[in-house]
């Protein structure tokens, strides 16, 4: 069963967007696992740059089916906006796109009171979208799911449990004060009307496409660093980033699953709060962040930027059973003089190749190894004997020491700007 998951290897952010966008072209179906609207992949289309953020990357790709699952939370209103944008700018949606009934519902209180918990003590840099209270509503089974927005009084009658739940927990968020279950159901009518074409029973559909024989191509958002369970936790998402959320995550089994795809980039980078060994200083950090554009996708937040973790990388490849690597972004190290990576690190116990628990990493230090830039553009390059030698003996020494052969570097935007090795 031909059916193959692409999953970030880092902290998110990797490029996984285009690199979804172009194996799309050679898939039937592709859906969407996890996250919500805090992550955006962005895919240059037709010469511009599109950022999806809910909409699976198949989009843009005539003919495939692109759906959203059980594991994602919805932003219902954001989520209409986003499919009307691809619309009106020539992107064919109708009968394209599939929404599972079981997916929860981002509704206006859980962004209210995500903001002000961000302004507290326990704050860890989420984007204030209000995922993480979407995912704490549906972990203690009182959130509200797609499903129930066709049924106004039980949708008014869970709401209002929550508000006044909220309301108790939060008593100085006003914003809460003004909200009824009504009022939010009345709010969403429109939207309401626009979704309920688009439910479908996305375990089923996919299920019946594998046994078709179609090619199927499971996408998520964030990374594995950001993994509710496996991530640098507390610093992490609200769900499973990782590839065994996939499965998990559309409603298939994980015999299902039979090729894992890893992106990283050619360094490192990370948004929010929580431990990062191997970032740059300031000036060093800001240089590369605008020869790259690390910039969120989403929220425009200058991303931290570090050089590359090996003992990070390992652990990814471990975690998710990565069966090969895509490198990303490699063309933006083309002006330094020399390249670092971290392929170890000096604890409190010794030194160690893995990565330490998240507790730890903070006092950890980097082994680092150096390597020689390749002072050379590779934004032009499409074949792997035409890389700089430096920079092929980079890309050998981390696939060395990840144990996972890398099979495509992206070296530009641009869909044509990679190199798929043979």
């Amino acid at each position: 069963m031909p059916c193959t998951v692409v999953v970030g290897a880092q902290w998110g952010d990797e490029g996984k967007g285009k690199i979804v966008d172009a194996l799309s072209g050679a898939s039937d179906v592709v859906a969407r696992y996890q996250g919500g609207p805090n992550a955006g992949h962005s895919v240059i289309h037709e010469g511009k740059t599109l950022v999806l953020h809910l909409v699976p990357s198949g989009i843009l790709h005539r003919g495939t089916r692109n759906l959203v699952g059980n594991g994602v939370v919805i932003d219902l209103p954001r989520f209409r906006e986003e499919v009307e944008n691809l619309a009106s700018r020539g992107v064919e949606t109708e009968n394209r796109i599939g929404v599972s009934p079981a997916a929860h519902l981002i509704l206006p209180y859980h962004r209210a009171v995500e903001a002000a918990a961000e302004q507290g003590p326990g704050a860890i840099g989420t984007t204030g979208r209000g995922i993480g209270f979407a995912y704490r509503d549906k972990a203690t089974r009182v959130g509200l799911r797609v499903e129930d927005l066709f049924d106004a009084g039980a949708f008014a009658s869970g709401a209002d449990r929550n508000l006044a739940r909220l309301r108790r927990e939060y008593p100085d968020v006003r914003e809460l004060h003004g909200m009824s279950g009504r009022a939010l159901h009345d709010e969403l009518a429109p939207a309401i009307a626009w979704m309920r074409p688009l439910v479908t029973d996305v375990s089923r559909e996919l299920f019946e496409s594998l046994r078709a024989g179609k090619r199927v191509l499971l996408e998520g958002a964030q990374g594995t660093l950001l993994d509710l369970d496996h991530g640098t936790y507390p610093y992490v998402t609200s769900s499973p980033a990782s590839a065994a959320g996939a499965p998990l995550g559309v409603g298939l089994g994980p015999r299902a699953v039979d090729r894992v795809i890893g992106v990283t980039k050619a360094y490192a980078t990370r948004v929010g709060l929580g431990p990062f060994p191997t970032e740059m200083p300031e000036e060093e950090a800001s240089r590369l962040r605008e020869a790259g554009e690390e910039y969120g996708a989403t929220t425009g937040r200058p991303r931290r930027c570090g050089w590359l973790d090996l003992p990070a990388l390992r652990y990814a490849a471990r975690v998710n059973g990565l069966d090969a690597l895509v490198v990303t972004k490699l063309d933006v190290l083309d002006g330094f003089d020399e390249i670092l990576a971290a392929e170890a690190y000096e604890t409190p116990e010794g030194r160690t190749p893995e990565l330490p628990s998240a507790g730890s990493l903070g006092s950890c230090r980097p082994v680092w190894r150096r390597f020689p830039g390749w002072r050379a553009p590779t934004s032009g390059v499409r074949t792997w004997g035409d890389l700089p030698a430096a920079a092929r003996t980079y890309l050998e020494w981390v696939e060395r020491e990840v144990g996972v052969r890398v099979d495509r570097v992206s070296v530009g935007a641009a869909r044509e700007a990679e190199i798929s090795r043979a």
